[in-house]
């Protein structure tokens, strides 16, 4: 067995985008249709740019793989580029306020920042949502379902069944063009877009994902890198423009007491066989996670992005290499890319939930993975009938 890890290499009109994954037990299979629909919904979502007509995402998996199930070995997958001109695009002198552009250009002592967004680019998620979707392949097998979804754009929020069952979920998401589970706000949500665009402006937003399914006790109270939370927040922080993250209830612990954030336990001996081991919480404000570790309940974690930094209109700006102010350049973007980003959010939080699941009940094979999980679970019932 081997850590569950990935890495990710190549630039937004480079040549492709490469991603390595290891840890990945043998015996998984590798449904090609379930990666490329997360990569499709990735580049949808009202409010998208002129990129999202020229590319079309679909996975090549180039190792790794017999007849299409894992056997064991580094897996790596390539999604080619057909917007392929990182040799002939122009130099960048006048950074974009709150892009990578200036930071980056300091970092590598250069007056030219197109090196630095070509790599800090937004695109970059598509290879991180390809192992996600592996990583959701894995989680699947073990009867855990991880869905992502936008709920507010541009100060319109959603109000969102919080006992939705993953199948509504995902149906009502998939019928909204901002992949929001609410019709009604999701019409509002394309008015403020399109209103932005008149504008020449941009908007960002707040997505959320919930995992169904988790047993308790994954992840980690011993070491503070092991936390659950460390891991989730990390990943999700991670997304390119993501500028905050909460767990559950989240910042909103801060305004109320403890009665009104702790979540009270009840039992049901009749549920003892579901993964639940028929425990339940009256409310899930902790968001499933308590003390670094799963509860047992639906994992709740939601992601705030800014508005993109390219802006049509531009932002004044310096021009590096004479030091006069001008406005910053326009490199072709979206004006809202929150529907996109709640399919990132979805697949780096199904990575790091089956990241921690392997900890748990790593095996070589995905048989010997199963074997894990069914002994600890019935260890639990044992103990628990006697």
């Amino acid at each position: 067995m081997t850590y569950l890890d990935y890495r990710t290499a190549g630039e937004s009109h480079g040549q492709a985008l490469i991603v390595l994954l290891e840890g990945v037990p043998a015996g998984l299979t590798l449904d090609v249709e379930f990666i490329n629909d997360a990569l499709r919904r990735r580049q949808g979502g009202f409010g998208r740019g002129g990129r999202q007509k020229i590319e079309k995402d679909e996975i090549n998996i180039l190792s790794g793989v017999r007849a299409g199930v894992s056997i064991g070995a580094p897996i790596a997958m390539q999604l080619a580029n057909k917007d392929w001109r990182i040799d002939t695009a122009g130099p960048v002198h006048r950074p974009r306020p709150g892009h990578a552009d200036f930071a980056g250009a300091m970092k590598y002592e250069t007056d030219d920042c197109r090196s630095v967004l070509e790599r800090a680019s937004a695109r970059e998620t598509a290879a991180r949502s390809a192992a996600g979707a592996v990583a959701r392949l894995l989680l699947r097998q073990m009867g855990v379902r991880v869905v992502g979804f936008v709920s507010s754009i541009g100060g319109v929020s959603a109000t969102i069944n919080a006992a939705a069952a993953p199948d509504a979920l995902i149906a009502e998401r998939d019928a909204s063009d901002v992949y929001c589970p609410n019709a009604e706000a999701s019409a509002r949500m394309v008015d403020a877009i399109k209103a932005a665009k008149k504008d020449k402006d941009t908007l960002g937003g707040i997505v959320e994902v919930r995992a169904f399914g988790m047993p308790a006790g994954i992840g980690s109270c011993m070491r503070w890198q092991d936390r659950l939370e460390t891991r989730l927040m990390g990943a999700v922080g991670s997304i390119q423009a993501f500028k905050g993250v909460e767990i559950g209830l989240g910042f909103g612990c801060g305004d109320v007491p403890g009665s009104q954030v702790h979540d009270e336990m009840d039992f049901d001996a009749s549920r003892l066989g579901d993964v639940s081991l028929g425990f339940s919480r009256r409310t899930n404000r902790a968001g499933g996670i308590e003390g670094g570790m799963t509860n047992g309940m639906p994992v709740i974690v939601r992601g705030v992005m800014k508005p993109i930094s390219t802006l049509l209109r531009g932002l004044d700006s310096v021009n590096l290499q004479t030091m006069s102010s001008e406005r910053s350049d326009y490199e072709r973007s979206d004006i809202c890319a929150v529907p996109a980003a709640s399919v990132v959010a979805e697949q780096v939080v199904g990575f790091e939930l089956a990241r921690a699941f392997l900890e748990k009940f790593g095996g070589d094979t995905m048989d010997a993975v199963l074997a894990a999980m069914e002994r600890y679970l019935g260890g639990h019932r044992a103990r628990m009938r006697d």
